[in-house]
């Protein structure tokens, strides 16, 4: 591990967050409401460069009031929208994802300087959104429904999609772009409206995105109410969860968290998407190309300094080739390089909040009481400026209870192993099921690891990480990973009506089942 100090200087942080900001249309002071005209009236929320602790600005949140006005917005802006036909959306989406792509360096900059995250995966996260856009604008043309044949003559049976009408999307720190894309893009071309609450923490990044987004609906001649946004906490999440006029609630977060906005959303017999934690494994067998397993592990487990929710947490070693793995995976460690997330050649930034900090240590101290060995770093490191650690590697036991617990941090648990259906039974033993991969030469152990007895999870790997997901593919988990599916394959039916509709054209009524009613 090497610590870049030198990075830091006061003065040129203050300067590059100046000139991004600038570039995005922000400024030190924001309105965090838009639902066709800005505005806010709740508190003012300063959001902060984790990796330096400067105020990079402030944005003026939603109360009761602005919401319920955006909400009212969104509704009569939906109506309206879900009569353009699906391709005229899609090209409106096309629009949005040009706009998006003359900012994606900026908008990057700003997603590594409010976030954390290293300027590559800043920008890489604006490119997802662009990626669904494109993928969005295709599915505009198959939003297809079925012919079904009918049991009863002159009579046609279909199934038809409709829009739900408003979409409402909450989202969680660490991606504070690509999940409002996932949903926004795939939204707007089902024919409904949006209305986002980002984590506070991120929320200059909210209005940025919003702002795009804003352009290309009023150069359409479009209400601005289609993407509304209300910046805000818990309150206003809460409120979107239990009203009414919210057709559907993604929802991105902890588990806990989910949990009380799945049980809001069904109260009301709403729809609720829920994207939740991960406590995601590798397994690596010993037939496994031991330099590919080592190169994806790292990736997995230190990218965005442990904070994706498919981050690898869990590292199940056959004991052929532990010792070896182990060995490789320090040294690799060792050459990681920490600092400012802007800066060439960083790997690892900070952790996005003094919480996450102290979540962290508490974590390296429940590893040590609960029988674990810290074989690589565990420190809070004291000389950086900001929320520094160390990506950490520790030997602990399968089922420790540290180790069933998702830490938002790049704390990596390893266990050895010596029976391929052990470590596969370990990797489905804890609560979430998000992401699993496995690492394996052989084709039977592959697809047993892809059957109905093996990985548990929603994202089931072979020979790559566990993050880095494509947008082509259904992204989700099972258990209390919440059940929700976004971005691509069938997701699009979440933000739609599913109608069955039988017309008769006989003018006959013979009924279903042979039944006769005379």
């Amino acid at each position: 591990m090497r610590a870049n100090s030198a990075s830091f200087s006061t003065t040129a942080a203050t300067r590059t967050t100046s000139v991004t900001l600038k570039a995005l249309g922000l400024d030190s002071y924001n309105l965090g409401v838009f639902n066709g005209k800005w505005g806010g009236n709740g508190d003012v929320v300063e959001t902060v460069n984790p990796a330096t602790g400067e105020v990079l600005g402030a944005v003026q949140q939603a109360n009761a009031k602005d919401l319920n006005d955006t909400l009212e917005q969104a509704q009569k802006a939906g109506r309206m929208w879900r009569e353009v036909p699906a391709p005229k959306r899609g090209e409106v989406v096309r629009q949005m994802r040009n706009a998006l792509f003359e900012k994606i360096e900026p908008l990057g900059k700003l997603v590594a300087l409010e976030m954390g995250k290293i300027l590559p995966e800043g920008i890489g996260e604006v490119q997802e959104y662009i990626d669904i856009a494109d993928y969005a604008v295709g599915l505009s043309r198959m939003l297809n429904g079925k012919v079904i044949p009918s049991e009863r003559p002159g009579h046609t049976m279909m199934e038809v999609w409709n829009p739900l009408g408003v979409v409402g999307v909450i989202s969680a720190f660490n991606f504070p772009v690509a999940v409002y894309g996932w949903n926004s893009a795939i939204s707007l071309v089902c024919g409904n409206a949006v209305v986002w609450k980002g984590a506070p923490s991120t929320s200059l990044t909210s209005v940025a995105v919003t702002k795009i987004l804003a352009q290309v609906l009023e150069t359409n001649g479009l209400p601005g109410a289609l993407c509304s946004l209300a910046a805000g906490g818990a309150d206003i999440g809460q409120a979107i969860a239990t009203d009414k006029r919210v057709d559907v609630v993604s929802f991105t977060g902890s588990t806990n968290v989910g949990r009380k906005v799945a049980l809001s959303v069904q109260e009301r017999f709403g729809k609720s998407i829920m994207e939740l934690g991960g406590n995601n494994a590798i397994i690596v067998h010993n037939d496994a190309d031991i330099d590919l397993a080592v190169r994806s592990v790292l990736f997995a487990a230190v990218g965005t300094a442990g904070q994706r929710c498919t981050t690898t947490r869990r590292l199940f070693l056959h004991e052929d080739i532990h010792d070896t793995f182990i060995d490789r995976l320090t040294k690799a460690y060792g050459q990681i390089k920490i600092g400012n997330p802007l800066e060439p050649g960083i790997l690892c930034g900070p952790l996005h909040t003094k919480a996450a900090v102290q979540a962290y240590k508490q974590g390296i101290e429940d590893v040590k009481a609960q029988g674990g060995n810290i074989l690589y770093g565990g420190n809070v490191l004291q000389n950086l400026v900001g929320n520094f650690v160390e990506p950490t590697i520790t030997s602990i036991a399968h089922d420790a209870p540290v180790v069933h617990r998702e830490i938002f941090a790049p704390i990596l648990h390893t266990i050895k192993y010596a029976s391929i259906d052990d470590a596969v039974q370990w990797n489905n033993e804890v609560g979430q099921g998000l992401s699993s991969s496995l690492f394996t030469t052989n084709p039977e152990k592959m697809f047993n690891w892809i059957g109905p007895s093996g990985s548990d999870c929603g994202i089931v790997n072979v020979n790559i990480p566990t993050n880095g997901a494509e947008i082509g593919g259904a992204f989700g988990g099972e258990k209390e990973t919440g059940g929700g599916r976004e971005s691509g394959s069938t997701a699009w039916q979440q933000y739609m009506r599913r109608q069955t509709c039988t017309i008769n054209y006989s003018g006959m009524l013979p009924l279903a089942q042979g039944i006769k009613f005379e």
